[in-house]
């Protein structure tokens, strides 16, 4: 697409070219726009809350299983058992 096809309009300066219902129209799509900006950093936020949340878990998880195993000391009292002979 040329730029002369469709050249960037100001709208400050050139309100006196565009119709009543050009004006309406791009009214309308500007408040649309902000609306789904709204809504796409309402996802977001909440996005990264879920994110975060799976990310503690998972290092919560990671950090009991290191402690719990620190914590097995069966085989540190494990006492060899004595041989025995056949002869008796």
């Amino acid at each position: 697409m040329d730029p002369e096809d469709m050249p960037k309009l100001n709208i400050a300066k050139d309100a006196s070219k565009l119709s009543t219902s050009d004006r309406h129209y791009i009214k309308k799509i500007e408040e649309y726009n902000i609306e789904r900006v709204a809504r796409l950093k309402k996802y977001n936020r909440s996005g990264n809350i879920i994110g975060g949340l799976l990310g503690l878990g998972v290092i919560s998880i990671y950090a009991y299983t290191i402690y719990a195993v620190k914590q097995e000391r069966f085989l540190d009292d494990f006492d060899i058992p004595q041989t025995t002979t056949g002869k008796q």
